[in-house]
């Protein structure tokens, strides 16, 4: 695999598997490991693509920074909107076990409303990482041509 193919896949597999990392950390550190893995294993059908197409995205954006030769500003913005709102996703899985600490941080019906609604939590992060992939997949799709266009000049 040329290097212009394999950093942008090492840079998705690496987010990936840090959103991974997150989600097990925090969920770990707030409800055990036992729970964590019952939460996994429920929930892995929104985890896994969540974590996927963040991924995915990281790949791209890497791949269209290398074809432009400088960051881009929207897709950067895209891509960190998308991964916020897929790690809050993947967290509020375990927002309901926040409700013992919750009147501490007064925030009880923050998570109560995040708990009751975590699998629509999962059905957003899932919208935003498909629209950060189409939006970052679009520019990606435009530098590459003109890029073509400039090197047949």
């Amino acid at each position: 695999m040329n290097t212009t193919v394999a950093r942008p896949v090492n840079f998705g597999v690496l987010a990936f598997a840090l959103l991974l990392a997150v989600y097990f950390g925090a969920l770990t550190l707030i409800s055990g490991w036992k729970f964590t893995l019952g939460q996994f294993s429920e929930f892995w059908y929104y985890i896994v693509p969540l974590a996927a197409g963040f991924g995915l995205q990281v790949a791209l954006f890497t791949r269209l920074r290398h074809v432009v030769h400088q960051s881009t500003t929207d897709a950067r913005t895209v891509m960190a909107a998308s991964g916020t709102t897929s790690t809050a996703a993947m967290i509020s899985c375990c927002a309901h076990y926040l409700v013992n600490i919750a009147p501490v941080l007064g925030a009880t019906g923050l998570v109560t409303f995040a708990a009751q609604y975590q699998v629509e939590f999962f059905w957003v992060g899932i919208a935003f990482n498909l629209a950060g992939i189409a939006f970052i997949g679009n520019r990606l799709w435009k530098a590459t041509k003109e890029h073509a266009l400039c090197v047949h000049a």
